[in-house]
């Protein structure tokens, strides 16, 4: 009867312990500043559950090298890991500067593990690797994709009282993440969802449309297609700080590309023995897309003259706002139309739905030369990026390749 009881509390104490290492979260955000105006939060936990549960299911990767030793060299790194890692973008900053503020255990143990991380030290305490920056104040550190927001970040967080504390439940409901966009005391959330071969960002779930839409266009076989009516075009404007989405005029957009393999010559020019000029031509494979894009506009004209006035046009009509030349854009009734040259495709058919749609390619992922072995490989498993819209409802799904392990476990 004793062992009974002896068992049934240590049964007990591992239940208790299990729910405050997994399941009790502090849903207290401290670390998000008043002038955000997107957040992101991962929920640590559920991301912990769902690893530990896939690693379970799987026993082959259970004497293999695991992502638990690199994530307890974090943890021993000397930072508190939170149940809600918070990052977010500052109102009126670039698009790709985001931050985040983490607690610190022992500052100093986790400035020795950031030199072993190769971390450059730029003096006061900031750091950076590459375009990861940190700024160590106190028991604090403030991360980001830029420096350009530490101040702000540390006025608005480290040196004032915050006015009102925000709560996760505000941002997140049961899943691994969420991405939220603020307006004043608005907020607009976005769900992300791991899965075993896909990530999916939505707010509202309605996987019969996506399918028979993304069915559609794989069929199609093409590296993208998009078509975008004239709310969309606007939100694209505005997020990437164009905001001239009425000057434009543009009420529809449609695009189809593929790629393709193409020999480049380079030409160099040497001496021969005689110190008479040679010329010298060698020859490259690159990587080269072939497209059509159409801008429908209700004025041509005005959609003409404001290209020209950004120019984004050259004396030779070509697009110069795209790298890939030479190109051909012209005028028409019903807009403007930009051709490649070198090899022109044919537009494809319209759905009369708004997405992007970007199915990889070995081509691609082969040609780019600046990523690591690890992004190179992470690349070459995604299977295509689906982007959708009907009316209030948005959609976006990263599909990976069907594999025999989770995401969580491959990447």
């Amino acid at each position: 009867m004793n062992k009974k009881k002896v068992f049934a509390s240590l049964i007990l104490l591992l239940a208790i312990a299990a729910y405050f290492v997994l399941f009790y979260k502090d849903k207290k955000l401290k670390f998000i500043p008043e002038n955000a105006d997107a957040v992101v939060l991962i929920d640590v936990k559920n991301l912990t559950r769902q690893y530990i549960f896939s690693l379970i299911t799987h026993p082959s990767q259970w004497g293999g090298k695991t992502k638990g030793k690199s994530s307890a060299s974090l943890r021993e790194s000397g930072i508190i890991i939170p149940d809600f890692l918070q990052m977010f973008h500052l109102k009126g900053t670039g698009v790709s500067d985001w931050y985040s503020v983490i607690e610190l255990q022992d500052p100093k143990k986790f400035i020795e593990f950031l030199k072993q991380q190769k971390f450059a030290d730029k003096g006061k305490n900031v750091f950076q690797k590459d375009h990861i920056f940190l700024s160590i104040e106190g028991e604090k550190c403030i991360v980001g994709t830029s420096d350009s927001g530490f101040g702000v970040i540390s006025k608005h967080i480290f040196q004032t009282s915050p006015k009102n504390i925000l709560s996760a439940d505000q941002f997140i409901q049961n899943t691994v993440g969420s991405i939220s966009f603020l307006s004043g005391p608005k907020i607009r959330n976005f769900s992300i969802e791991l899965k075993d071969d896909e990530i999916e960002i939505q707010n509202s779930p309605n996987p019969e449309m996506v399918n028979a839409i993304v069915s559609t266009l794989q069929h199609r076989n093409h590296f993208l297609e998009a078509e975008l009516n004239a709310d969309n075009i606007k939100n694209v404007t505005r997020f990437f700080n164009i905001n001239k989405g009425d000057s434009i005029s543009i009420n529809h957009f449609k695009a189809t590309a593929d790629l393709e393999q193409v020999n480049d010559t380079i030409i160099t020019y040497g001496y021969d023995d005689n110190f008479n000029e040679v010329e010298e031509k060698t020859y490259q494979k690159i990587v080269q897309p072939n497209y059509i894009i159409d801008f429908q506009s209700k004025v041509p004209e005005k959609t003409w003259d404001y290209f020209q006035a950004k120019k984004w046009m050259n004396s030779q009509n070509q697009f110069t706002v795209i790298p890939f030349q030479p190109n051909n854009v012209s005028k028409n009734s019903t807009g403007i139309v930009v051709k490649s040259v070198r090899k022109p495709i044919q537009q494809s058919p319209k759905l009369g739905k708004n997405y992007i749609f970007i199915k990889n390619s070995e081509m691609l992922f082969s040609s780019l030369n600046v990523l690591s072995k690890t992004e190179k490989r992470i690349i070459s498993d995604i299977e295509y990026v689906f982007y959708g819209n009907e009316a209030q409802n948005y959609w976006v799904k990263l599909k990976a390749k069907n594999g025999k392990l989770p995401l969580i476990l491959r990447w």
